[in-house]
C-alpha cells in the first residue's frame, strides 16, 4: 500500500513555472533599480569631483600652463612648491588665526543660543509659544541684503567696527534654522523622561543641562557643524565691518590674490590656497559625519 507521502511530489515539481518566471523579473527589476540608482548617484559624485580636480590640478600648475590650450588635467611635472609660496606670498598664518578669532566665538555662540531658544519652544509651556515659534521661522524668508543696513547702523553706534567683535556676537542671537533643529530633535526625546527627571528634584535647567543636551549630541554637533562651516567661508560680514588687512579672514585672504596690483592674478597660487582653506572644512565633516547625519535626520532617542 502506498503512503499519502509517496504519493504527494516533491515540492520543486509543482511550483507553477509562471510563478518562478515572476520572482525572476521581480528580481531583475529590483537589480536594475539598485543599478541605476547607483549609476546616478555615482554621476553625482562625478559631477561634484569635477571643480574639486580643477582646482586640484591647476594648483600644480605653472603660471604659463593655467590657461594652456588645450587645457592640462595632469601636468607633466607636478609644481609642488606652489603651496608653500602662496602661503607665503600672503600671511596666511595671520588669516588663519583671524579667522579663528571669529569661528569659535561665533560657534559657541550659536550653539549656546539655539539650544536654549529650542528647549523652551520645545518643552516649556508659556502664552503665545507657538506664535512666536512661527515668527522666528517667518525671518527665514528674511533676505540677507534687508538686515545688512540696520544690523550695520547697529555696530556702528556701538563702536564695534573693524573689529572681529559684529562677527563674534552673531551668533549669539540664534539662527532660525538651528533653533527649528535643535526643537525637532528635543521634541523627539519621550515626556517619561523628562518626567521621571522632575520626580527626582530637575527643574528647568537641570532638565536642559543633564537630561536634553547630553542626548542631544548629534543635534548639538549639527549646529556646531553648519555654524563653523558658515563662518569659516564668510566672505560678505568681514568685509563690512573689516578694513584693516591684517584683520582679514582666510575668505578675504584668498580675495586678496584677484586682481593684485604687483603681481596680477595668480591662478595657480588663489587655487593652492584655496585648497588648504578648504581642508579644515573636509575634515572637520568627515571626523563629525556620524553625529551630523543623526542630527540631520533627527533620528531621537535610540533603544
Amino acid at each position: 500500500m502506498i503512503s499519502d507521502t509517496a504519493k504527494r511530489p516533491h515540492a520543486a515539481t509543482v511550483t507553477p513555472p509562471a510563478a518562478v518566471q515572476w520572482h525572476q523579473r521581480r528580481f531583475a527589476r529590483k537589480v536594475g533599480g539598485m543599478g541605476l540608482t547607483y549609476a546616478i548617484a555615482l554621476a553625482g559624485v562625478v559631477l561634484l569631483m569635477i571643480p574639486i580636480a580643477f582646482m586640484v590640478s591647476t594648483s600644480l600648475k605653472t603660471k604659463g600652463q593655467v590657461f594652456s590650450s588645450p587645457p592640462v588635467w595632469f601636468p607633466a611635472e607636478p609644481q609642488w612648491r606652489n603651496y608653500p609660496e602662496a602661503l607665503t606670498v600672503k600671511p596666511f598664518g595671520l588669516y588663519f588665526l583671524n579667522t579663528l578669532q571669529i569661528v569659535i566665538p561665533a560657534v559657541v555662540g550659536s550653539v549656546v543660543s539655539s539650544t536654549m531658544v529650542a528647549y523652551a519652544f520645545a518643552r516649556l509651556r508659556f502664552p503665545g509659544r507657538d506664535v512666536l515659534f512661527i515668527i522666528v521661522l517667518s525671518t527665514l524668508m528674511l533676505p540677507m541684503e534687508v538686515q545688512l543696513i540696520p544690523v550695520f547702523m547697529i555696530f556702528k553706534e556701538l563702536g564695534w567696527l573693524n573689529s572681529f567683535k559684529p562677527m563674534q556676537v552673531w551668533g549669539f542671537f540664534g539662527n532660525p534654522f538651528y533653533i527649528f533643529l535643535m526643537r525637532q530633535f528635543f521634541m523627539s526625546i519621550p515626556r517619561d523622561i523628562e518626567d521621571a527627571a522632575r520626580m527626582d528634584g530637575c527643574g528647568p535647567v537641570s532638565l536642559l543641562t543633564r537630561i536634553f543636551i547630553p542626548m542631544a549630541g548629534p543635534a548639538v554637533v549639527s549646529v556646531a557643524l553648519f555654524s563653523f562651516m558658515a563662518w569659516w567661508n564668510e566672505f560678505l560680514a568681514p568685509l563690512l565691518y573689516l578694513d584693516s588687512p591684517d584683520k582679514f579672514p582666510l575668505a578675504l585672504g584668498l580675495a586678496s590674490f584677484l586682481g593684485d596690483p604687483m603681481r596680477g592674478t595668480d591662478w595657480h597660487l588663489l587655487m593652492a590656497a584655496a585648497l588648504v582653506t578648504v581642508l579644515p572644512c573636509i575634515l572637520v565633516y568627515f571626523l563629525a559625519q556620524k553625529y551630523f547625519i543623526q542630527g540631520v535626520v533627527v533620528s531621537g532617542v535610540k533603544g
